[in-house]
């Protein structure tokens, strides 16, 4: 009897206890960015990892190459491109909800060249020089590719330049980083380069604004995102005063530009 009593006991005190709880899956959301976004969107992810405990994951690429993975693996909840022509394709494939895109900046295509300028570059006709070596991003893959094709052309100069492009660039990262590692004298990218390595700086050659355009990078919700909800609070973050002070910090646009002259570093139209 004694020993039914001590069994009720203990039955009763487990009873008792406080249930535990299972412990809560932490948000995620899957980012497939163009390259030309790394350095501010690193920072706006971590920024947005803090204020709201969910965990942000980051691919960079070619534009085209994560449009390309998304599509294939049918995942990820936004897509940053590096410039609206590819955000233009992915609506149109029907991958990126139309209503959920917003804008967060903007970019001007320019000639980088090392800081001093020694080879004494001045126009697009100056990429046409014997012996020069040049490097633009990959035209079909990479949208900054497509942009200095463009230009090229509407200058009349892309048959000229080519034989001088000794580098096709994987994404904007790769790109920017040939002019650090020496490889070539000068890449057509966009303005910002000159903020992304300070070691290694850069000037700014300005394209006459009648042969080019001027681009924005556009962020928008996927038809795989699985909680379009925070996808798209993680949109409207960017687009928001403070996602856009992150990109401004890194010498971005957040208003649309004036094309009046070279943006050199320290020097920006936000």
């Amino acid at each position: 009897m004694r020993g039914l009593s001590r069994l009720l006991f203990i039955m009763v005190a487990a009873t008792s206890l406080p249930m535990a709880q299972p412990k809560r899956e932490q948000k995620e959301l899957h980012i497939f960015a163009g390259a030309a976004n790394m350095p501010p969107l690193m920072q706006a992810a971590r920024l947005y990892e803090k204020r709201y405990g969910v965990k942000v994951r980051l691919t960079f690429g070619g534009s085209g190459v994560v449009l390309s993975q998304m599509k294939l693996a049918r995942k990820g909840d936004v897509y940053v491109p590096g410039s609206d022509d590819f955000m233009e394709k992915a609506l149109k494939e029907g991958v990126v909800d139309p209503k959920s895109v917003r804008v967060v900046c903007w970019l001007v295509p320019v000639i980088n060249v090392p800081k001093g300028n020694p080879k004494g570059i001045k126009s697009l006709q100056d990429l046409a020089r014997p012996n020069l070596r040049v490097a633009i991003a990959a035209p079909g893959s990479v949208c900054l590719g497509d942009v200095a094709m463009e230009i090229l052309q509407k200058a009349g100069l892309w048959e000229k330049v080519k034989p001088n492009i000794v580098v096709q660039a994987k994404d904007c990262a790769d790109l920017a980083a040939q002019l650090k590692l020496g490889t070539v004298d000068a890449i057509i990218g966009w303005d910002v380069f000159a903020y992304w390595y300070p070691d290694a700086p850069m000037d700014n050659i300005a394209i006459p604004p009648d042969i080019l355009r001027v681009r924005h990078i556009p962020a928008g919700v996927t038809v795989f995102a699985r909680d379009k909800k925070e996808a798209q609070r993680f949109v409207n973050f960017l687009a928001s005063k403070e996602g856009k002070q992150c990109y401004a910090q890194c010498g971005y646009c957040t208003k649309p530009p004036t094309l009046a002259g070279t943006r050199k570093q320290g020097g920006t139209n936000r």
